[in-house]
């Protein structure tokens, strides 16, 4: 069952991350799914979660064929076109001096992307992401928590970044406001500049066409595909989008299969220390000894705590 309140709000907890990146990965044509999502989740994402720096790193992993409806057709508005995604993931930092270190170091990392990604590309947020509302309790998912979780990629309709900017977040917040959603998380970041391919991984494409240079990513969940159907044809979501098309040429939804997260707050999470699955074992055994601080320090470091 999701952990999910309509009471509280948990926005707060996001604001540490000073500065972000929201990256989109599309595997290798040749690579199964399922072993793509386990290498990502528990090769690769451990791997990531021990550069220095980071203080946010976060996998959302995507589901092609969960849902036909994930969001509505709006005057104006059309589909990306040739669009597909496995995953979009948060990379963020305390600090913009965090990021430096972290880039020093991140060859490591970038390395072994070529081993599952056909494509990766890292949008920069140097002012970081917004959370509006997030009424889910659990501050590290690593999993399906059974909440509808849906990201929907909007490019904008015209170069006036501002303009676009301003829509979004008005858009976001009138969506926010509304006890239906659960979660509403903005990406609003810097126009992609093909001339400086982010991240740097060697065999990977980085390279985007026009229409998703200037782009906004709104990360949303449901209760149910039932309640969200229900509400984008409420009068209110209607109200919401109305000439949303004056500064919006395409969307596209993606369902999200299960999100990981491997570092909150500059600490590795369960998942960051072991692997996504390792820790789920961990979490449903409940195998409380692997959890302690001697285990935790003698898998980090090698080496056996003292008790003196």
């Amino acid at each position: 069952m999701p952990l999910i309140s309509t009471q509280p709000d948990y926005a707060e907890r996001d604001r540490t991350i000073a500065v972000n990146t929201y990256t989109t990965v599309l595997r290798r044509e040749r690579v199964p799914h399922a072993l793509f999502a386990t290498y990502w989740r528990d090769v690769h994402g451990p791997l990531c979660s021990r550069i220095p720096g980071l203080a946010w790193y976060v996998q959302n992993h995507f589901n092609r064929e969960q849902d036909a409806h994930l969001w509505p057709e709006i005057d104006g508005i059309q589909r990306f076109c040739d669009y597909d995604l496995d995953g979009g993931v948060e990379i963020g930092f305390a600090s913009a001096e965090d990021q430096l270190i972290f880039n020093d170091a991140c060859s490591l990392l970038f390395a072994d992307e070529q081993n599952m990604f056909a494509a990766t590309v890292a949008y920069a947020l140097p002012k970081g992401s917004t959370t509006f509302v997030d009424r889910s309790r659990d501050p590290v998912p690593n999993g399906d928590d059974g909440l509808d979780r849906i990201h929907v990629h909007l490019g904008a309709s015209h170069k006036d970044a501002d303009a676009f900017g301003a829509r979004i977040e008005k858009l976001a917040r009138h969506l926010a406001g509304e006890a239906v959603v659960l979660k509403l998380r903005l990406h609003l970041p810097d126009r992609y500049d093909n001339a400086k391919p982010a991240p740097p991984a060697p065999d990977v494409a980085h390279d985007v066409p026009p229409e998703r240079e200037l782009v906004a990513i709104l990360e949303l969940a449901f209760a149910t595909p039932l309640e969200r159907r229900q509400f984008y044809a409420s009068s209110t979501f209607k109200t919401a989008t109305q000439d949303l098309g004056q500064d919006v040429a395409h969307a596209t939804g993606f369902a999200v299969s299960g999100v990981y997260t491997y570092v909150r707050d500059k600490e590795l999470t369960l998942a960051g220390l072991r692997g996504s699955r390792p820790a789920q074992l961990i979490e449903q055994i409940g195998a409380v000894n692997q959890t302690g601080e001697d285990v935790r320090t003698l898998i980090a470091t090698g080496e056996i705590p003292s008790r003196a």
